[in-house]
């Protein structure tokens, strides 16, 4: 099944123009369900039915996968039966009557206004680290970006003069704009903090680490959760903390959700919607409180 699956990820990322993130996720999804089912003979796509696939989801279960995983494994498997059936390869698709499992939407984690001032303010700037460090929480809450897209950045990303940063997904890319603040903290990282922890090192990426080389998701992870430590954040904290803070207040300040989807490189506007929720409880509570305090209310 090999080949098929390979045929089928050049299609997403030909035709379809898939993302890069989800051409990997699409390719060991299916791997992993064809290596389950080669264990059991059945090798061809053509031999594949609603049994063997329910058996496969069954299997997953049992392992203690989460139903967002499964839910993500169901539709990684329904994409590609869908194409081998437009190929001709299928008489009937096997995932047409499987049941995807109930997944519960969490709501996201977001600090407040305060509890994210706090945070930016860690940083004393009086390191070469302590300035690069500054430079990427506050770009990370200036645009929402995703970690990965952070990290990724090159310096030709980033328009400084105009107040731009362009990221890449795959074949996709957006462009974000930032504020006075992000572009003071990069200023000052670029001038004064990058040459020297740089080392010599000629490297394309904006952000490196103390060693001169790229910085790595799981260096920034540990970067934020010292901060927040120090801010005497109590919340769960992660990059994506930020990402998810950046949107819900811009909503609750008036911002149109369909921008901060854009902005967000989100495909589904609803999830964009999740922060236009958080926004209408804060009204909430903000109309509530005037309501019971103004002596004209």
């Amino acid at each position: 099944m090999g080949t098929e699956i390979r045929e089928f990820i050049e299609y997403m990322k030909g035709e379809k123009n898939a993302s890069h993130n989800t051409l990997v996720s699409y390719e060991r999804d299916l791997n992993q369900m064809a290596d389950y089912l080669a264990c059991r003979g059945i090798t061809g796509v053509s031999k594949v039915t609603k049994t063997s696939l329910n058996s496969y989801v069954l299997y997953l279960e049992k392992n203690g996968k989460a139903a967002t995983t499964i839910s993500r494994v169901m539709a990684s498997m329904r994409a590609f039966f869908h194409y081998e059936l437009r190929q001709g390869n299928l008489r009937r698709d096997p995932t047409e009557l499987l049941k995807t499992p109930r997944v519960e939407r969490k709501a996201p984690e977001i600090l407040s206004v305060e509890e994210v001032d706090r945070l930016l303010a860690q940083p004393q700037e009086a390191t070469p680290k302590e300035l690069r460090d500054k430079a990427m929480l506050e770009l990370l809450y200036a645009t929402g970006l995703r970690v990965s897209e952070l990290i990724s950045l090159h310096l030709e990303d980033v328009n400084l003069p105009i107040g731009f940063v362009t990221c890449r997904d795959g074949e996709r890319e957006r462009t974000v704009p930032f504020g006075r603040t992000a572009r003071q903290a990069l200023t000052r990282y670029l001038d004064e903090s990058r040459g020297t922890l740089l080392k010599g090192n000629d490297r394309p990426e904006l952000f490196v680490n103390c060693s001169g080389r790229p910085m790595s998701r799981q260096g920034f992870w540990k970067i934020i959760k010292y901060y927040g430590e120090k801010a005497g954040i109590t919340a769960d904290i992660t990059p994506h903390t930020l990402r998810h803070s950046f949107a819900a207040h811009l909503i609750s300040g008036g911002a149109d959700v369909q921008a901060v989807q854009t902005m967000l490189g989100h495909v589904d506007p609803s999830t964009t919607q999740i922060y236009a929720s958080y926004a209408r409880k804060e009204q909430d509570s903000l109309r509530s409180a005037y309501q019971g305090a103004h002596p004209r209310k």
